[in-house]
This record gives structure tokens, C-alpha cells and sequence, in this order.
């Protein structure tokens, strides 16, 4: 059962579940772009084929708001609007470590290695510009609560350069956590997504709510 946040005929935003996976891949596992095709067929009973376009990503482990587009015209249109820097999203995130200073910017050139599927900091011509402002929300009794505002789109960005920093991910295994979450999470978020619509060209703002787990539900 997919949790629908938003949805108009252009567009349908859902609250993707850590372990989702947006599109097919090698896994073979039901991505949540199928499960959201079933939910417009039967809700609309909509005969054939339903469209649905994918506008951006999430990294498997992480949640949060996704965006699809119902409409060829509405994907072509966010499509431009991601290419140009015209969506802002806020991801929050609980880390092992507090950052040096409670609000920043981190600019970082990152580089992907696709053996490992993990990217990395570099000072090479091949690092791509990542950057992202960041600022301390709440202090945990383990850990701290950060909001993250991308500047940049690239591979495993946010967790990157939070472990550049000694702020890794809680779960995050990949980029250096201590340990596991118990369900195979990390604890990232994508949190809020605005943007003017593709269409009717007024702002729309999405929000998911946090995962109902003890730490999350102290974040609150």
C-alpha cells in the first residue's frame, strides 16, 4: 500500500518506504513506480497502459517524498525545472557526530566509483561540483538532527560529504557508520520538496512525515 502525499492530473508525489526501489533494476524486486501505476489504475479505472514518468531519484536505503509525473507534458516540464535548479528540497538527517559549526556550507568536488557504487571527495579534474547548506536542528542523546538543502544533484551526495565531515549517517554502513539500523535503513529523509507546478503554475510544497521509529519520533 503506497502513502500518497500529493496528487492532480499532472502530477502524484508518494512517500517512499527505506528499501523501495524507484524504478526495475538488477534485484528483480517490484519498484514503486508499478505499485504506483496499480494504485492510478484501480483508483481511476483507467483502461490500458498508465503513464507515469519519473522526475528524480532516491537512493534504495533512504525515504521520503518521491515525484511522478502523469503527464508526458508535466515529466518534460520538471524535468527542466531539476535540470535547472528550480526545485528545492530539504532532506533531514540524524548523525553519529555534531558539526564543527551549527550551519554551513559544504562545496566538495565528488567522484563516482561504479564498481563500488559509492562516490567520494576528490581534488581531481573529474570531480563534479557538489554543494550543500546544512544546519543543526536538535541535539539527540546519541546523535544530532540535521536539515540538508542541496544545492546539487549528484550520486549519494548528501551522505558523502556529511561523512566528509565526520557527520555520518546513522545506518549508513557504506560511508562509515558504526553499525546497522535494524530494519537496513539509513537515517536520511527527504523531508520537503517546493516547486512552482508545471502547469498551473502556482507554488506547491510536499512534506512526508518521519518514520515511526523511537529516534525519529524524538526529532519531532
Amino acid at each position: 500500500m503506497i502513502e500518497v502525499l500529493y496528487e492532480d492530473n499532472h502530477l502524484i508525489a508518494v512517500n517512499k518506504k527505506s528499501g523501495d526501489i524507484i524504478q526495475s533494476d538488477k534485484t528483480g524486486d517490484t519498484p514503486l513506480s508499478d505499485h504506483v501505476k496499480l494504485y492510478i489504475k484501480k483508483k481511476y479505472n483507467k483502461k490500458g497502459e498508465v503513464f507515469l514518468g519519473t522526475i528524480h531519484r532516491l537512493d534504495r536505503p533512504t525515504s521520503g517524498i518521491i515525484l511522478f509525473a502523469r503527464t508526458s507534458k508535466a515529466l518534460s516540464r520538471m524535468n527542466d525545472k531539476f535540470r535547472n535548479q528550480e526545485i528545492n528540497k530539504t532532506y533531514w538527517a540524524i548523525v553519529e557526530n555534531s558539526p564543527e559549526k551549527s550551519f554551513g556550507t559544504l562545496k566538495n568536488k565528488l567522484q563516482k566509483n561504479e564498481k563500488k557504487n559509492k562516490s567520494f571527495v576528490t581534488k581531481t579534474e573529474n570531480g563534479k561540483n557538489a554543494i550543500l547548506d546544512y544546519k543543526l536542528l536538535k541535539r539527540l542523546d546519541n546523535f544530532f538532527l540535521l536539515e540538508i538543502k542541496p544545492k546539487t544533484g549528484r550520486h549519494h551526495q548528501i551522505r558523502v560529504q556529511l561523512s566528509n565531515i565526520g557527520c555520518i549517517i546513522k545506518g549508513d554502513l557504506k560511508y562509515g557508520a558504526k553499525r546497522s539500523n535494524t530494519d537496513a535503513s539509513i537515517s536520511l529523509i527527504a523531508k520537503q520538496i517546493t516547486f512552482i507546478h508545471p502547469v498551473r503554475k502556482e507554488e506547491i510544497n510536499i512534506t512526508a512525515p518521519c518514520p515511526k521509529t523511537n529516534i525519529w519520533n524524538a526529532c519531532n
